[in-house]
């Protein structure tokens, strides 16, 4: 559905952009409350809002009915229309979770009958709420067939070749002989083919769920330095990888809560009725202040909450550090790979806390490690006493770069060259800021082969590549005869040993900085190369060496 259609159907409609970081959690958040069912649970990859979930071994507490109802009970405290189905394989209960609702009533009633003949009338699934089905054992084909060919995974390109012969449902891509399929479409048809007929090898694994790793400290008075933060950060830290490491985990990120004194930065007036008496104020993870805090939780006390049940997955109750007027600020350490070891992070988590602007005094801190990523082994000699991992240096390294060139964490560290249309040597290319995930992921373009010929010999190349000064230098070239004998530039005087040119560079002629310029390309004893023009046959600049 497109965004007009959506205001179409609700103008009141509330449009944020797509959030991964608050997707993850939702995700996590609700897995989590799904294995309250079943110990198996799995989200499905590139598919936000379903899940695999095991249904084995249920017989002894209520079966395959009872258990559909738990998983409904549960998905819908996060969605009221949500879709639960249980069958032999991954693609017919995805297909199931879209079936029209006569279908799968009719689905649900047969299943049942099937599977227990004996105490229908017990769990009649007509009286299962709607959004169940169960597919009976051993008859996911003959479900799969009716379903439109969409329902199965496969290649943009196969499901567009195969609609182009006139398939339209899995029950006709199943009909093909599967030897014509592997000849025509490879491994990728017979995939399919075999999706269409329920052989799916996809299963629901077991979920770890990951200890909330956190620590929070009550400094004994406020400060305005971060050198006590620093030291209770060290150790708090240090605890924290010590039980990754235990865990068999690195940390993917850190972040560091402070919590302020909100008091002594704003009065106790400004900030609300709510807060005299130094009354509790709800903590918040932005930089917001308690009484825009305030203001929302007032405004959330108005709405009704919803009924209590033993699956709600109830949050964390976390005790405030101090009973006075206070908010939190909360930024976030991510190294480039996941780290285990205590000196890099710690490094990365002090660069921050020292170009952090702090608007009042520190009255408590909390460090937690909300991402970890499994625990990569340091390969080493260990009868050299003097051994370091020498990834962990260049970490390092590269975390104080990043500080200095990118203290706002914009990510404009990484650039990727792109090309101008122009003669100008400075404008013929500029560095861009660039994905750095993207380019990552992007396929390296292969090498354009040179074209060769038989009866003329290869020309000579040059792997020389100009590098370009920030702005051309003027400098004073000797050139008796016209042609640059030397050059003094930068308090030195450097003799040309041999000069190529001039190059005649013009052009720009409707702009106001139009050029004109003769380039000669010399030659430096134990310099190098050097780039250097002359404007209108009197200025002389140095615009760069071959490198």
């Amino acid at each position: 559905m497109l965004l007009p259609e959506a205001r179409a159907c609700c103008a009141d409609l509330d449009v944020r952009p797509w959030d991964d970081h608050a997707i993850r959690d939702a995700v996590l958040a609700a897995s989590t409350a799904l294995l309250a069912a079943s110990p198996q649970v799995t989200p499905v990859a590139g598919a936000p809002g379903m899940w695999w979930v095991g249904a084995n071994g249920f017989d002894a507490v209520g079966g395959e009915a009872h258990l559909a109802r738990t998983l409904l009970t549960i998905a819908q405290q996060w969605h009221p229309d949500a879709r639960v189905a249980i069958a032999d394989s991954c693609v017919a209960a995805r297909a199931a979770t879209w079936a029209p609702r006569a279908r799968d009533r009719a689905m649900r009633s047969r299943a049942v009958r099937e599977r227990d003949p004996q105490g229908v009338r017990e769990r009649d699934p007509l009286t299962l709420p709607d959004g169940i089905t169960i597919i009976p054992a051993g008859q996911c084909a003959e479900y799969l067939a009716p379903a439109p060919l969409g329902l199965v995974p496969m290649e943009d390109d196969l499901r567009d070749a195969l609609q182009s012969l006139g398939l339209r449902t899995v029950g006709a891509l199943a009909s093909l002989d599967a030897g014509d399929i592997e000849k025509r479409w490879g491994p990728a048809g017979l995939g399919a083919w075999r999706l269409a007929h329920g052989d799916d090898p996809r299963r629901p694994g077991l979920v770890r769920v990951e200890a909330v790793r956190s620590a929070s400290v009550e400094l004994p008075a406020a400060v305005e330095s971060t050198e006590p933060v620093l030291f209770v950060l060290r150790a708090q830290l240090q605890r924290l990888l010590r039980e990754c490491v235990e865990d068999g985990r690195a940390a993917a990120s850190v972040a560091i809560t402070l919590v302020l004194d909100a008091g002594r930065q704003y009065p106790i007036d400004d900030i609300g009725s709510e807060m005299r008496g130094h009354t509790h104020v709800p903590e918040t993870s932005d930089d917001t202040t308690t009484k825009e805090a305030g203001r929302r939780e007032s405004g959330r006390r108005k709405e009704s909450p919803p009924a209590p049940s033993s699956l709600t997955p109830q949050p964390l109750a976390v005790p405030s550090l101090l009973s006075i007027p206070q908010r939190s600020i909360t930024r976030e350490v991510r190294p480039a790979r996941p780290l285990a070891r205590l000196e890099p992070l710690f490094d990365q988590c002090r660069s921050l806390l020292e170009r952090w602007s702090i608007p009042a005094p520190i009255i408590g801190v909390t460090v937690s490690i909300p991402a970890t990523a499994p625990l990569a082994a340091d390969q080493g000699d260990l009868l050299i006493p003097s051994w370091r991992d020498a990834a962990m240096n260049a970490e390092a390294v590269f975390a104080r770069l990043r500080a200095v060139l990118d203290p706002d964490n914009t990510g404009t560290v990484v650039v990727h060259p792109e090309a101008g249309d122009s003669h100008r040597p400075e404008d013929t290319g500029r560095w861009i800021s660039a994905d750095a995930m993207a380019l990552g992921a992007a396929p390296i373009p292969a090498p354009i082969p040179a074209p060769t010929s038989p009866a003329a010999p290869p020309t000579p190349t040059t792997d020389a590549v100009l590098r370009l000064l920030d702005a051309p230098e003027p400098v004073d070239v000797e050139a008796p005869h016209g042609i640059p004998d030397a050059v003094w530039w930068r308090g030195r005087r450097l003799s040309i040993a041999s000069a190529d040119g001039p190059e005649r560079l013009s052009g720009d002629w409707w702009r106001a900085d139009t050029y004109a310029r003769d380039y000669w390309r010399c030659v430096v004893d134990d310099e190098g190369e050097f780039l250097l023009y002359h404007d209108g046959g009197v200025h002389w600049y140095v615009q760069g060496w071959y490198d």
